[in-house]
């Protein structure tokens, strides 16, 4: 089990880019949550299994279709022991 904080950059909010990462997650097995920023970027906590967790991030570096991902920063995080993965407000 291991733990990221991921920070995504980019045309990003308003593209349902936090509905399609949760949906992304659910499937992987990824646990943990999303949330828009003030600053119009969109910050994670991913955990779960190390292939699983890494195979989403190369996914947000994509984005849904509508997104424009310029950037995306990734750091070690403890896990928090999530059950689930939510879309957090």
């Amino acid at each position: 089990m291991i733990a990221r904080s991921v920070r995504v950059t980019g045309r990003i909010q308003g593209v349902f880019f936090r509905s399609w990462t949760a949906e992304q997650a659910r499937a992987l097995g990824v646990a943990g949550g999303v949330r828009n920023t003030p600053g119009g970027s969109v910050e994670g906590h991913l955990e779960g299994e190390e292939a699983s967790v890494q195979e989403l991030i190369e996914l947000l570096h994509q984005g849904p279709p509508a997104a424009r991902v310029e950037h995306v920063d990734v750091d070690d995080s403890q896990p928090e022991g999530a059950a689930n993965f939510e879309v957090r407000h």
